[in-house]
């Protein structure tokens, strides 16, 4: 299916109920239980095409979310105990990322055979498409260990990770142990099966305003990769950890987009658990929280915008019932009109006194969550200090949450002046039945000021864990070692720490039927928690991850 690849489609995200109405043969590719994608013809991309089309079928857009600790976690602990002895033997661990470097020794036995089960290149278009898939090139183990002994080893398995971090979160799961560079995985007898992402297309980067050389993943890709490491589980027979290093600041923050609500889903199955990072925005600046009141109907904020940031998206949500419109002024002074929110219509405003292009969706009705939306996409902004006057038009108490993209998308010198570190965790990492993990300093036991906090928009709590992620040491392609920080990193780690439990609960006879909810709550019992701290909280969840307290609350 070429529509998937080609930048004279769109994608969108379905609902399986509506797919008859729209099926012509060649244009939906199913992604689950739930959702399917469509592919629609576009000549000419057009901003104002969010609105013609329902803003929530387009697919987010999605980032990487990280930049010796293993007793910390007290996972050497459980290890060192000969009657656990848990070191991910029997268990499936899925990253779906930037790829692998399947060269680097930290991913191969003794023998130099390969512990990656096989690798979906989506960038790759080849004959060797993965059953039930339409684009991609697959390669198997056996493929890898030819490669592995060839002495031109890409020409067998052209597939590459040219950024580095599919290849670092991968070794911090099922890495070897290498003394010389005082480094082990979580789980270093765990297999591999690895999804190297396409970056999205350019047609949903003009969408919404992401600037073209960014590294950035569609929403609908990452569901298809997760799918493909279920199906080789499954294929297999073997449990499954997936591990979710990549986050996005689009939508609601409320858990229930696609992406999040199929993590949910695979989270309460057997054997399959799922770690998410809760995102590294909690220092950054990009989140605004204002309220308007029955005798003041409206609220003013400011957005500094760097001269850097050529381009880019700002999303406001509020709660049903609330009806918001918005007046925009530039640091001119030049404002637009009260714009009222409306079902299918795309403000468009040229500025006079600068060369700044804002189009403005104020959506009554999200059709995803039911609650109000305004999309604000900005071209070519003006420097300086822009201020935005939301106002109630029911004249009613109204509260709201303002949100611009996530890590490298803009720069850090683009930010609300007001602005309000809670309610930053990215998605998926507000559903509720991942396990979302925030990261701290395993050297000075304090969380990273960047690590996202909660909770959630509608309140629930998030996150739930917390697990060392300052200076991770890792692999790094072309056989180097390097550290990663953030909550990537510490998703990497807990996603070693539920290989961990599947294997005590699977292969070991202990609890067959375990699901990745089970996971988390034991997971949640043992943690570690500081008697000066109430708990859960918006910051560190239910405390640190205690692999050896997990199994100690068994007892």
């Amino acid at each position: 299916m070429q529509e998937i690849l080609s930048e004279n489609y769109y994608d969108q995200i379905i609902d399986n109920g509506i797919v008859p109405f729209y099926d012509v043969g060649t244009n939906i590719t199913f992604l689950n239980e739930r959702h399917s994608l469509l592919n629609i013809p576009v000549i000419q991309p057009d901003l104002c095409d969010v609105g013609i089309n329902p803003y929530h079928r387009f697919p987010s857009i999605y980032t990487t979310q990280s930049t010796t600790s293993l007793e910390k976690s007290n996972i050497s602990e459980v290890q060192r105990n000969p009657y656990l002895a848990l070191y991910g033997q029997g268990i499936l661990v899925g990253v779906i990322d930037t790829g692998v470097d399947y060269l680097h020794p930290t991913f191969c036995y003794a023998d130099n055979s390969s512990k990656i089960m096989s690798i979906w290149d989506q960038s790759i278009q080849g004959e060797s498409i993965p059953e039930g898939f339409t684009f991609g090139t697959e390669f198997t183990r056996e493929e890898i260990n030819v490669a592995l002994q060839s002495p031109n080893p890409l020409e067998i398995v052209p597939s590459i990770d040219e950024d580095g971090h599919g290849t670092a979160m991968a070794s911090i799961i099922v890495g070897n142990q290498d003394l010389g560079n005082s480094f082990s995985g979580v789980v270093p007898e765990a297999e591999l099966v690895v999804v190297k992402l396409k970056q999205a297309k350019q047609n949903l980067r003009k969408l919404f305003c992401i600037p073209e050389e960014a590294m950035a993943f569609e929403e609908s890709d990452i569901m298809l990769g997760v799918r493909y490491v279920l199906s080789v589980a499954q294929r297999c027979g073997k449990p499954v950890a997936i591990c979710m290093g990549l986050g996005s600041s689009q939508g609601g923050h409320d858990g229930r987009g696609a992406l999040s609500s199929y993590l949910n889903y695979i989270a309460q199955l057997s054997r399959a658990g799922v770690a998410v990072s809760a995102g590294n925005e909690g220092n950054r600046r990009r989140h605004y929280y204002g309220s308007v009141t029955e005798a003041i109907q409206y609220k003013d904020f400011e957005l500094l915008i760097d001269s850097r940031d050529s381009e880019f998206a700002l999303e406001i949500w509020a709660d049903t019932p609330s009806r918001l419109a918005i007046v925009i002024t530039a640091p001119t002074g030049e404002t637009t009109q009260l714009i009222y929110p409306k079902i299918g219509i795309c403000n468009r405003y040229d500025f006079v006194f600068n060369q700044t292009r804002v189009w403005v969706n104020n959506i009554i009705f999200e059709e995803e969550t039911g609650d109000p939306l305004i999309l604000v996409r900005f071209q070519n902004p003006m420097q300086g200090i822009w201020r935005f006057r939301v106002q109630s038009i029911e004249r009613e108490s109204a509260s709201f949450h303002a949100w611009l993209p996530s890590e490298y998308l803009i720069s850090r010198g683009t930010y609300f002046l007001e602005s309000d570190p809670n309610t930053t965790i990215t998605s998926p990492g507000n559903g509720i039945h991942s396990l979302t993990v925030t990261a701290y300093n395993q050297e000075t036991d304090s969380i990273l000021i960047g690590s996202s906090r909660g909770y959630s928009r509608i309140g629930g709590i998030k996150p739930d864990i917390a697990a060392p992620g300052y200076q991770l040491t890792c692999a790094l392609p072309n056989g180097k070692y390097g550290s990663l920080t953030g909550t990537g990193a510490a998703a990497a780690h807990t996603a070693g720490v539920i290989a961990i439990i599947l294997e005590w609960a699977v292969p070991r006879e202990n609890y067959p039927s375990i699901t990745g909810n089970n996971i988390n709550h034991l997971i949640i019992r043992g943690a570690q928690r500081d008697k000066d701290y109430v708990y859960p909280n918006n910051i560190w969840g239910y405390g640190k991850i205690n692999v050896s307290g997990v199994f100690e609350r068994l007892s």
